[in-house]
């Protein structure tokens, strides 16, 4: 079961069925932790160009700096994709996907009466859930081996979420 959230965010609240996976890429360095490094990396070319500057080679300061934007671009581009993630989230009859990469955000949204989960078709390929005229590929962040697993478990708690809503409906005509 999810941490219980606020509804403002979307989330069920406590006491509320919902499940929620959450694939995130893995990041061995945290921006922050990164940031870290190009500093001392930056202060370190920076005395060493100088102390080259200072016993009358000048030509290795620009190639420093040189080097130093091309390292600062690498990181830069590491650090907009270090939180890229894939959320999935089942609640009140939907199925809710957020695929969120650098800045951008894409989301889906299923009915659960109409989806349909397919299973990795061989070691490189991603489940996909199909409905309501949409197809869309969840689990580029989990190891191959693991796909089917997450096929399995959204399966399964699919059916569950369409027996408590069907279950509620008929609550509902009584």
């Amino acid at each position: 079961m999810q941490e219980p959230r606020s509804q403002g965010e979307g989330l069920p609240c406590i006491g509320e069925p919902g499940m929620q996976w959450a694939l995130k890429r893995n990041c061995s360095l945290a921006p922050r932790h990164l940031l870290g490094v190009y500093a001392v990396l930056f202060a370190l070319s920076i005395v060493i160009g100088l102390g080259f500057l200072l016993v009358g080679l000048p030509a290795v300061l620009p190639f420093a700096g040189v080097e130093l934007v091309a390292v600062g671009a690498a990181f830069w581009v590491y650090a907009r994709h270090a939180a890229d993630r894939e959320e999935i989230i089942l609640s009140h009859g939907e199925l809710r996907v957020e695929h969120h990469c650098g800045r951008r955000v894409d989301q889906a949204r299923f009915r659960v009466e109409w989806l349909r989960i397919e299973s990795p078709r061989s070691d490189a390929s991603l489940v996909e859930l199909t409905g309501q005229g949409r197809r869309i590929r969840v689990g580029r962040y989990l190891r191959p081996e693991f796909r089917p697993a997450l096929a399995h478990e959204l399966r399964m708690a699919l059916s569950h979420e369409r027996a408590r809503t069907a279950h509620q409906e008929l609550q509902w005509e009584q």
